[in-house]
């Protein structure tokens, strides 16, 4: 272990010739300490969560008093979060909850109480209310605890060990490209393009301009993403008002998705 400032910047002179690499514990580590993975190395994933579990807080306390013990707080951890992004998710789709910030419903203090099914003077019970399908080599060690807390079926496919490789070929590159037409004045249309603004007498001219610019945008985007075989969307929202038998532009929104197969070496 580095014991002072000197050795500290000796390791970075090696870590930035190249000659050092810095790695840090997994998930993955923790739960090959833990028995539940048994695919890399157990060995180095137990020496290398024993010397992380030796550091010391600020108030001079080790992490955690063994290996085992810091494996198992890496696992809750992950469970954690993944429960609040998937809550996150649940909360942003959810149309009853349209116009609340997901991110702040996930992790209210409601919520937490209903997962924990509180049963007070006042009961609150929350669960999620849709499957949740676990992929990945590593998700039959870490989901099941998830569908436990949230309350809902955890769907572990038999081969979700390679989905996430087939999903990549299989699925699709998209990228989006977002712009708006303006009018500060009755017959001034204003595109706010990537390289600065542009005045026009007619919305139509300005959107055009302004569409021309996304789907370019959106697809160079794509491509270098690696996207191929490209299908692009455009979609308008345009905001008009009436006013004494005249329609008034406001404000219009481009957006343009443009969307491929991934590329696939041979």
């Amino acid at each position: 272990a580095l014991t002072s400032r000197l050795e500290v910047a000796a390791l970075e002179r090696l870590v930035a010739r190249g000659l050092v690499m810095i790695s840090g514990v997994t998930p993955s580590d923790a739960s090959h300490v833990l028995g539940r993975l048994a695919d890399w190395d157990g060995a180095a994933a137990d020496k290398a969560l024993r010397l992380i579990a030796r550091r010391r807080t600020g108030a001079g306390e080790r992490f955690a008093t063994g290996p085992e013990v810091f494996a198992q707080a890496v696992v809750d951890q992950l469970t954690q979060q993944t429960v609040d992004c998937l809550l996150e998710a649940a909360f942003g789709e959810d149309s009853g909850f349209a116009g609340e910030a997901p991110e702040v419903l996930a992790r209210h203090a409601l919520t937490k109480a209903g997962l924990s099914r509180h049963c007070g003077v006042i009961e609150v019970a929350v669960k999620l209310g849709v499957p949740v399908i676990g992929l990945g080599a590593s998700a039959p060690s870490y989901y099941g605890a998830v569908g436990d807390r949230l309350h809902c079926p955890m769907i572990l496919p038999e081969h979700a060990g390679v989905a996430n490789a087939i999903g990549a070929v299989a699925g699709q590159v998209s990228q989006r490209a977002t712009g708006i037409v303006s009018s500060p004045a009755e017959g001034r249309y204003v595109a706010h393009l990537a390289e600065g603004l542009q005045v026009f007498s007619a919305s139509a001219d300005a959107l055009a301009a302004l569409e021309a610019a996304l789907v370019a945008d959106a697809s160079a985007r794509a491509k270098q993403a690696g996207a191929v075989d490209l299908r692009v969307t455009v979609d308008r929202e345009v905001k008009q008002v009436e006013i004494e038998g005249r329609t008034m532009f406001i404000e219009a929104r481009v957006t343009a998705t443009a969307s491929g197969r991934p590329r696939v070496a041979h």
